[in-house]
């Protein structure tokens, strides 16, 4: 059929411009019968890599949408992904000075427990050394006032104290002396 629609194009393509060199006043019947003509030889030859080009290009065109919408989807989700990662940073942020501020606090109470130890120890030292100084301080007064009153005691002894009373202190002395050495003797033998 196709090939009998090509004869009769083809050979109304010749006749018409011996027919249009008749004389008989066509007017645009022929012009349109040979664009009829070229219309169908174009249908004929070009139909097949024209549609080829349209499907191709069809095909191409789905292609670049659905790489399209590949990549969107994609966009999209490495948007989203970055999103949360941005909530979860701020989140992260908001722990780690939270964490600092504890920490700050904590290292606050430690200082000031440490400082109040110190003190305590402080206070302690001192307190011991106050005692310290104080039996010390005593103990000299102690020693002092035993020198004073030895010196007090000999003034009033030898101002008081005779010859006759220093002769009979001597004796006393020498018998106390001699009476265990005469012990000793006599327990010897």
């Amino acid at each position: 059929m196709i090939r009998t629609a090509l004869t009769a194009t083809i050979g109304l393509l010749f006749a018409t411009p011996a027919l249009a060199s008749g004389g008989e006043d066509a007017g645009l019947l022929y012009p349109i019968i040979n664009l009829v003509l070229l219309i169908a030889a174009l249908v004929y030859f070009a139909r097949k890599p024209v549609v080829k080009f349209f499907n191709d290009r069809r095909g191409d065109i789905q292609n670049d949408l659905k790489k399209s919408s590949d990549l969107l989807a994609e966009a999209e989700a490495k948007f989203a992904n970055w999103q949360r990662k941005l909530i979860d940073l701020e989140q992260e942020l908001e722990t780690i000075r939270e964490a600092s501020r504890q920490r700050a606090e904590n290292e606050r109470a430690n200082i000031i427990a440490d400082a109040t130890a110190s003190a305590k120890r402080i206070r302690a030292d001192a307190t011991a050394a106050i005692e310290q100084e104080l039996r010390r301080s005593r103990a000299v007064l102690r020693e002092e006032a035993a020198d004073l009153a030895l010196e007090l005691a000999e003034n009033l002894l030898r101002g008081q104290v005779n010859d006759g009373d220093r002769e009979r202190l001597v004796g006393e002395f020498i018998e106390r002396i001699e009476e265990p050495a005469a012990n000793e003797a006599g327990s010897g033998r």
